[in-house]
């Protein structure tokens, strides 16, 4: 049976419980007419200046009939409590996890007991899952590893199979199976342009990804740091289950976050940072602390509900792509 997730969540107990986890963020974006799910959420009354990606989990429900879902009510989007009240309503079954206020070990195990007792399994069987996913994670994290350091994967690969990591397509066995061709195809390529400006995504992921990465390549740059994506594919696994979601950095304070970002940074050889932020998300007010704290350019583009890149976004970020090369050229003098 599928069950919907609306963000990142413990799918090793859902798996363990003999469920499919179906990330509906990604059930939406991928529908071939995303905006007609947002117009189905604003015709039942969401609010315009509601978040696209709410509505749009809200429309893909509906669309594709999911009668279960888990709910994130701590540790992701402020308006997840009122969107399962309205779930409630069509007669959609909710779940609500929260993830600890901060990363607890103790408090997350109680947490995922918690989540386990109410599916029907327990932490130990969810604890065996986690063994199987290991390897399908760490394969994941290899596509990572080559997009900056063997430059063979472009920065739409990196995040498409990243942020598939949530809900792994749906199943996991074929994902595993996926990617692996897909990093045999990756290994024999010519690497690309080492010259290239490197970029570092952080923020969520945005609703125009294809184009975003793709018109960055065009003008010479390119991601090879995608954070929240990352992170969904459990980058400091721990030694068990409380852990591997203690040290998942998204749900936690933007603190948290940048120590994982900063490290990146270095480590990737970044040049400059594209900061999406969601129109209507509280999440955006944390671009003030990015800003302040991170120690190279930022560029910081608001997503509403347009799926590709209009005029202003693509000026703004060609006019971010010619300052990075100039301060480049300009340190190398």
């Amino acid at each position: 049976m599928k069950i919907g997730i609306t963000t990142t969540v413990p799918v090793e107990c859902l798996i363990a419980a003999g469920l499919t986890p179906v990330d509906l963020n990604n059930l939406f974006i991928s529908h071939p007419e995303p905006r007609q799910l947002v117009e189905t959420a604003e015709k039942d009354g969401f609010p315009l200046n509601t978040c696209t990606w709410i509505k749009g989990i809200y429309g893909a429900c509906l669309e594709y009939d999911i009668r279960d879902v888990i709910c994130v009510t701590t540790g992701d989007c402020s308006n997840t409590e009122m969107l399962m009240e309205v779930l409630k309503l069509k007669g959609i079954n909710t779940i609500p996890f929260a993830y600890p206020g901060e990363p607890d070990i103790a408090a997350m195990r109680q947490a995922l007991e918690k989540l386990s007792s109410r599916l029907g399994t327990t932490i130990e069987a969810a604890e065996k899952v986690r063994s199987r996913l290991h390897k399908t994670r760490r394969l994941a994290l290899e596509l990572d590893r080559m997009s900056w350091q063997e430059n063979t994967v472009t920065g739409f690969e990196n995040h498409i199979w990243l942020v598939s990591t949530s809900d792994f397509n749906q199943d996991y066995v074929k994902y595993t199976q996926d990617v692996t061709a897909f990093l045999a195809e990756a290994g024999a390529r010519r690497t690309f342009n080492p010259a290239q400006l490197r970029l570092a995504y952080i923020g969520v992921p945005p609703v125009f990804a294809h184009p975003l990465y793709e018109y960055t390549e065009e003008f010479g740059a390119r991601v090879v740091f995608n954070e929240t994506q990352r992170q969904f594919a459990m980058p400091e696994p721990g030694a068990n289950l409380a852990e591997q979601y203690s040290n998942y950095t998204y749900p936690y304070s933007i603190e948290r976050r940048i120590g994982d970002i900063s490290a990146q940074l270095s480590l990737r050889s970044i040049d400059g940072i594209i900061h999406y932020v969601q129109s209507f998300c509280h999440r955006a007010i944390g671009d003030i602390v990015f800003k302040a704290r991170l120690n190279l350019p930022v560029l910081t583009l608001e997503g509403g509900s347009d799926y590709s890149l209009n005029q202003h976004l693509k000026t703004r970020l060609e006019a971010f792509i010619d300052m990075l090369e100039r301060c480049k050229i300009i340190r190398a003098k």
